[in-house]
């Protein structure tokens, strides 16, 4: 098949992953699953401020698990083995702690009781989701991920520490695991919630993984919860290679749209991720994905699209267990591989071709420094206005270096090499270094850092930055939201990385390394 071939030719990619630079393979080609996921257009509650009764919840419910029954058939019929569904997907969001009380049901833990709902159903009341999520399983005979609110009951406390709510139970978003037969075989609580008045923190982080016969084990986390350590590193520094996410995402450019920050996740942790988004083109969610460190399928709607649901499947294969080895990028370059042979390790020496005649990083005009705002955050920029050039940015004691050479040399956009380190604080807190290469929204500076979906111009470029975190995640997205996997990709001993990238096929929107400065969140 030829997205099999495809995937083979790109084995040889040098990947940067956490602890060191490693080669990533896949085993044998018939060693490999059918993975779905559902990007899903929810029918919501239009007023989730009011309570309703079970009875009212049930009949809203049923509406979008009757198209996930639809769907469920579909990707069984296509020969999915394990199949994902988006956060929200089944009951909604915008709800108060009260009014969401009549979706809620009691989720048992897998890990003290084993139930099958849909031969069981009997064992626990107020389990009617749960109940039609496996029977769905059951009926198309595969692993069935969906996203659902848990009410557990906590002990009222006298101490003022206690997590436990005033009202004596916790109400969590939950992910629910099934196996092919219906068993119910793990419950995920979100930890990291992103403005979600109707659910708690869980008292505790849960990293939670379960078991399947066709590609070992597979982890558990929720939208937000990427963006930080726990729980989503936390598997990944375990040895879990492929990680489960339904997720409502809202897009934000130039940096965190949905397929551009879950491929680059994907790729920078070196596993697979099964991410099922939302479609809701009010609230700007829409990008789903199957993302391997070395493929990509996905969808991305675009202006004018009809607003529905998108099934992906993809066959993708299983991952050896990782082997670190100081001299990778040396093996891949020796075995023939092109992928890595022209790639500078040194960020002292020049890509081919695109170099100006002063030596590399020497000062630069400084009218073409300017500092701008992006997502929030304040970069130090430099304007990419020659044909070909090798520069640098700073951002206090964090450095960005560019070498790049433009395709065409009279394209009409303006372009930026932007750099950030520091407390991101505005809709999550969280620590950045941030090298991004971005197409400004006009002529003007003051435009660079504004989102951008289209862009013609097209650059052949070695992008390096000198992290202090091994906590990388490389992304390029190209006009109407494609994305590009790049060349090459290095790391090097003290944890400067390099990625190298030519050909492009579409127009640059944005090129980044996203380091993330996990220790530093609490600062």
């Amino acid at each position: 098949m030829a997205h099999m071939k495809e995937m083979r030719e790109k084995m040889l990619l040098v990947i940067t992953v956490f602890a060191s630079i490693y080669v990533v393979s896949a085993v044998a080609v018939d060693a490999s699953y059918v993975a779905a996921v559902y990007e899903h257009k929810i029918i919501l509650n239009p007023d989730p401020h009011t309570p309703v009764s079970r009875h009212d919840a049930l009949q809203h419910m049923k509406k979008n698990l009757d198209i996930y029954e639809e769907q469920a058939a579909r990707a069984a019929q296509q020969g999915a083995q394990i199949l994902v569904f988006p956060e929200d997907g089944i009951h909604g969001f915008n709800f108060t702690r009260s009014s969401i009380a009549g979706y809620l049901e009691t989720i048992p833990n897998p890990q003290e009781e084993s139930w099958n709902p849909c031969t069981e159903p009997e064992r626990h009341n107020n389990t009617e989701v749960l109940q039609r999520l496996s029977c769905m399983a059951r009926r198309n005979n595969l692993y069935l991920v969906a996203n659902m609110p848990d009410l557990q009951p906590c002990p009222l406390k006298t101490s003022p520490t206690s997590t436990c709510p005033p009202d004596g139970h916790w109400q969590f978003n939950t992910n629910v695991a099934f196996r092919s037969d219906g068993l119910l075989i793990a419950r995920y609580h979100k930890q990291n919630l992103f403005f979600e008045e109707s659910f708690d923190t869980p008292p505790e982080v849960e990293v939670i993984t379960f078991d399947t016969p066709f590609a070992g084990k597979f982890g558990l986390s929720i939208c937000f919860d990427i963006l930080f350590h726990d729980p989503a590193v936390e598997l990944v520094e375990m040895g879990v290679r492929q990680l489960i996410f339904p997720t409502a995402w809202m897009n934000t450019l130039p940096l965190l749209d949905s397929v551009q920050f879950h491929s680059a996740f994907s790729l920078g942790a070196n596993v697979t991720l099964l991410a099922a988004n939302l479609r809701n083109d009010r609230l700007i969610m829409k990008g789903s994905g199957i993302y391997t460190p070395f493929s990509a399928t996905y969808h991305h709607a675009w202006k004018g699209d009809p607003e529905e649901g998108r099934l992906l499947v993809a066959r993708v294969p299983v991952l050896e267990p990782l082997e670190v080895k100081q001299s990778a990028a040396k093996e891949v370059e020796a075995g023939g591989g092109d992928s890595a042979s022209s790639v500078a390790t040194d960020s002292g020496r020049c890509h081919q071709d695109s170099c100006d005649d002063h030596s590399p990083h020497s000062v630069h005009p400084s009218h073409l420094t300017f500092i701008s705002s992006m997502m929030y955050d304040t970069f130090t920029f430099f304007l990419l206005n020659a044909t070909q050039g090798d520069v640098k940015v700073c951002n206090g004691t964090f450095c960005c270096h560019l070498q790049y050479r433009w395709l065409l040399q009279d394209h009409k956009e303006l372009y930026a090499l932007g750099a950030f380190a520091g407390l991101h604080t505005v809709d999550g807190r969280y620590a950045l270094q941030v090298c991004a290469v971005v197409r400004c929204a006009g002529l003007d500076q003051s435009s660079c850092g504004q989102e951008v979906e289209e862009a013609e111009s097209k650059m052949d470029f070695l992008l390096e930055g000198n992290f202090d975190t091994k906590y990388v995640y490389p992304s390029i997205l190209t006009s109407r939201m494609f994305l590009e996997q790049p060349e090459s990709l290095e790391k090097a001993a003290d944890m400067r990385v390099t990625m190298k990238h030519s050909n492009m096929k579409s127009g640059l929107v944005t090129a980044c390394l996203y380091g993330r400065m996990y220790h530093l969140d609490n600062e």
